[in-house]
């Protein structure tokens, strides 16, 4: 499905309700797997969480073969049911997913997971997708790894740990990556009464084979809310858009949007209910940023920094190059062709200030969701269309109907 957008919303004051995040909520639901007596309201409708539900639900299901269990583009869920799974005692599965994340690694955390006396073998090619677990009693509780590797490798052994019979010792070597996104898994264990502490570079967590019945309502997705931030900075003066259900102490790393997009000319005020973001002035005129802790609004920023004529060097890039796509080479093939003048390497991006951007592109979204709705808000700047605009239901299916309702112009183009 292509789709064709153009005009600017025709309102100076829109609303738009953004469900759970994604990262809480697929957090929340492996937590509940392992402790039943936990209950979830207002989790992510995204594909991701569909898919980790399913996969659960179905894994539970009594079997005496191995279960092939599928989670299609699903980083997160492959990531997370890895670690589930190995301690599924007498369980055995396959996991597999699509063509993309059979090319993603995962020798990183299932080598970790060997150390804890894990039974995981590789079914195709060694480090990668698919792969066969046989669920077992873990009684090993040290782990050592490089800490610049996905936080999610470390959320998926952070999330069993408080099961495994000794608990878990892990030992980060290095600089760590995304450290928002392992205090968020530590705050949520935290929050259903399992101890750990995070001290230096060794983070520990106590077992509990049981907890108190526990009820979450899921913060609203910040890494969602960022098309929005966009969307204003681009838009006229005093333009508001109201997002509802998010929190003044967000455990999600990607808040620091509010901070951020401050150089843009965006002003975040919190309510009872939610977030106003309004178009105020702004006089930046480039850009210089470390986004380790928060690589998934770098496609956002630098699309945003595109259209508004602003230079900007972004940093700490490195696990973009394994996400759905290489972000980083995705990003630079659709801007230059826009006109911007862009270099990368493996874990930068740095663009030039552009005078003008090219009309009428087809921008191409590599099977990625964030790559369809960054580059969505430059339809304030010129008609654009946008292809395999079906992918962004990877995180946030209504997006498009949410444009439509603040009033962007969107119409499904015909592909030969």
């Amino acid at each position: 499905m292509n789709l064709l957008l153009k005009t600017n919303p025709n309102s100076h004051q829109s609303e738009v309700s953004i469900t759970g995040s994604k990262s809480e909520t697929n957090r929340l639901l492996l937590l509940q797997a392992l402790y039943p007596n936990i209950s979830l309201e207002n989790i992510s409708n995204s594909d991701d969480s569909e898919v980790m539900i399913k996969a659960i639900k179905d894994a539970q299901q009594p079997s005496s073969d191995c279960q092939v269990i599928d989670i299609h583009h699903a980083g997160t869920a492959m990531r997370f049911l890895t670690a589930y799974f190995a301690v599924q005692e007498g369980k055995e599965v396959v996991l597999t997913g699509s063509s993309r994340m059979k090319e993603r690694p995962i020798e990183i955390l299932v080598d970790a997971l060997r150390q804890l006396g894990a039974q995981i073998t590789y079914t195709e090619h060694d480090g990668y997708p698919p792969i066969k677990i046989v669920g077992k009693k873990l009684t090993q509780n040290k782990v050592t790894l490089s800490a610049d590797v996905s936080s999610q490798f470390i959320s998926a052994l952070l999330l069993i740990a408080p099961k495994l019979e000794n608990g878990l010792h892990l030992t980060l070597e290095g600089f760590i990556t995304s450290v928002p996104y392992i205090k968020m898994t530590l705050e949520i264990l935290n929050s259903i009464g399992i101890q750990t502490s995070f001290e230096n570079n060794v983070i520990t967590v106590s077992p509990q084979s049981s907890i108190k019945n526990s009820n979450f309502i899921i913060e609203s997705d910040w890494s969602s809310a960022s098309y929005y931030y966009s969307i204003v900075a681009l838009s006229p003066l005093n333009t508001e858009i109201t997002l509802s259900n998010y929190k003044e102490n967000s455990m999600q790393g990607d808040a620091v949007l509010k901070e951020i997009y401050e150089n843009f000319g965006v002003e975040t005020t919190h309510r009872a209910s939610g977030i106003r973001i309004k178009k105020i002035k702004y006089t930046v005129q480039s850009l210089r940023l470390d986004l380790n802790s928060t690589p998934d609004i770098a496609q956002t920023l630098v699309v945003t920094c595109f259209a508004l004529g602003v230079a900007c060097y972004l940093s700490g890039l490195h696990t973009l190059k394994i996400k759905e796509t290489d972000r980083l080479e995705a990003l630079k093939t659709e801007l230059t062709r826009l006109g911007a003048l862009v270099i990368t390497s493996d874990s930068t991006i740095k663009l030039g200030a552009s005078t003008r951007i090219h009309a009428n592109k087809k921008i191409k979204t590599y099977q990625d969701h964030r790559m369809a709705m960054a580059f969505a808000p430059l339809a304030l700047k010129t008609q654009i269309e946008i292809q395999n605009a079906e992918v962004v239901s990877k995180s946030y299916p209504s997006f498009w109907n949410d444009l439509k309702n603040i009033g962007f112009q969107i119409s499904e183009q015909k592909t030969l």
